[in-house]
This record gives C-alpha cells, sequence and structure tokens, in this order.
C-alpha cells in the first residue's frame, strides 16, 4: 500500500503536515519531489484578469440564452434521431 504524505524537513527529520494512520516505528519510503513553483504564469493570469472588467449577470445569460430558437435537447435528440 502507498500513501502521499506531504512532509517538511526541519531538525534532520521529515516531519508530515498533516496527521498519518501508522504505528510506531513502522518503515517506509520517502520519494522527495522538488515542488515547481514556477508551472503558473501568474503574469499572464493578471494580465487576463485585468482585460476581464465586466461582471456578467445571470439575467444576462438567461437574456441571451432565451434567444436561442431551438432548446438543446430538441437539437440532441433530432441529431439522435436522424433527422
Amino acid at each position: 500500500m502507498s500513501k502521499r504524505l506531504d512532509v517538511i524537513y526541519e531538525n534532520g527529520v521529515f516531519r508530515p503536515l498533516d496527521p498519518v494512520d501508522i504505528r510506531e516505528h513502522q518503515r517506509g519510503t520517502v520519494t522527495l519531489i522538488e515542488p515547481e513553483e514556477d508551472w503558473l504564469d501568474t503574469e499572464y493570469m493578471d494580465s487576463c484578469a485585468e482585460e476581464v472588467q465586466e461582471h456578467v449577470s445571470l439575467e444576462t445569460v438567461r437574456n441571451i440564452l432565451s434567444k436561442i430558437p431551438e432548446s438543446l435537447a430538441e437539437e440532441i435528440r433530432a441529431k439522435r434521431d436522424g433527422q
């Protein structure tokens, strides 16, 4: 059985960050994986957030959807039935 444990190395000891359900002196193996700090392009996300200034209300979405001539369910049925 394997478990993923997030740990921190302090004072020469690996300490789990969450409680673990193992017995005292139980042995196991720890695999160290360096955290990838820069996988998320926060500068790009910030620039996108600046571009999106307008909040679209639920009422606006409903008004736009109400202008669609057929319902999606009818379209799915028609395609399923080969029409």
